[in-house]
């Protein structure tokens, strides 16, 4: 194997990381305080069409990433609405958003917009690469020669790991998230915590949902997603809500993705359906190898009430 094929193999690794990288953390956010959110898939979806429309409707993708940010944000606002005001049962009401952004960005392609599934081309995020570090050997076509998305998302990973594990704004979503009654106790607003990290990861899956749209497809298809909320969803509890260890586990799915079309474009002869569920296998090994073994924070999927004893 040639160190080209290596390079542009661990280039494309970092680039279909992504999505499933950002909507990840995401969901680490959103889990340390408490809260899971089955919804990732469906959150994506809002965002991969709202992503799609914005730079459709403006010609820029940046503002389409805007809307796909707001859109995936007004998802969790619902979403904490039904969780944490409401304490209906979180796993349903997670299902529910699913099944909520496979409808409606169906509905909005098909009525709205009135358009066929990958016949309209949009503007999309170029690759902006950094100057002299793209220019390193084997690295800098790795980890410096892709769009402005990716570097944001690589950047998250440390300043998520900083904020959850190095600040008092930390401390307190962490608390919320093992002993919110205690929490109370000490003045932290539980509602309040639990709402902002549900409506601020959601608002980070439908980004994640718009990078498929604006930095990879250049249009819209329907359930573009493809089931990468679901492979989100894995690496959450692979990582154990970390987010360095998130990044190795998107890493691991992106090359599943990465491997699967760069050996479909050697045309090795083995059949592409197989190829297809190279990232389906290697999540079920992944959730195998951590049965047993998941340490989620206390009172995740728990609502809280202050009228009922602790």
């Amino acid at each position: 194997m040639s160190i080209e094929l290596v390079t542009s193999l661990l280039a494309s690794t970092v680039e279909f990381s992504t999505p499933i990288l950002l909507a990840a953390l995401g969901e680490v956010i959103t889990e340390r305080s408490g809260v899971m959110n089955l919804g990732i898939e469906g959150i994506m979806l809002i965002g991969a069409f709202c992503g799609f429309w914005g730079a459709l409707t403006t010609g820029n993708p940046w503002f389409g990433i805007l809307i796909a940010l707001i859109a995936g944000a007004l998802v969790g606002v619902l979403k904490a609405f039904f969780s944490i005001t409401l304490k209906a049962n979180q796993v349903i009401a997670g299902l529910a958003i699913w099944i909520l952004g496979i409808g409606l960005s169906t509905y909005l392609s098909r009525t709205v917009l009135g358009i066929t599934p990958g016949t309209v081309m949009i503007p999309g995020l170029e690759k902006a690469p950094i100057p002299l570090f793209s220019n390193i050997p084997f690295i800098g076509k790795i980890f410096f020669d892709h769009n402005v998305l990716v570097y944001l998302t690589l950047l998250l990973v440390p300043v998520l790991h900083f904020i959850l594990f190095k600040t008092t704004i930390g401390l307190k979503i962490r608390a919320v998230g093992e002993n919110p009654r205690v929490a109370d106790t000490l003045g932290v607003n539980v509602f309040l915590t639990r709402y902002l990290c549900t409506i601020i990861g959601a608002a980070l899956m439908g980004a994640a949902g718009s990078y498929l749209t604006l930095g990879r497809l250049f249009t819209w298809v329907e359930e573009v997603t493809a089931g990468r909320g679901w492979l989100a969803l894995a690496i959450v509890f692979f990582s154990k809500r970390y987010p360095f260890k998130a990044l190795l586990g998107a890493w691991l799915f992106g090359a599943a993705y990465a491997l699967q079309y760069h050996l479909q474009a050697m045309n090795i002869g083995i059949p592409y359906q197989f190829l297809l569920m190279l990232p389906y296998i290697v999540t079920i090994i992944t959730l195998l190898g951590i049965i047993g073994r998941e340490e989620a924070p206390a009172a995740l999927g728990i609502p809280y009430s202050r009228e009922e004893p602790g």
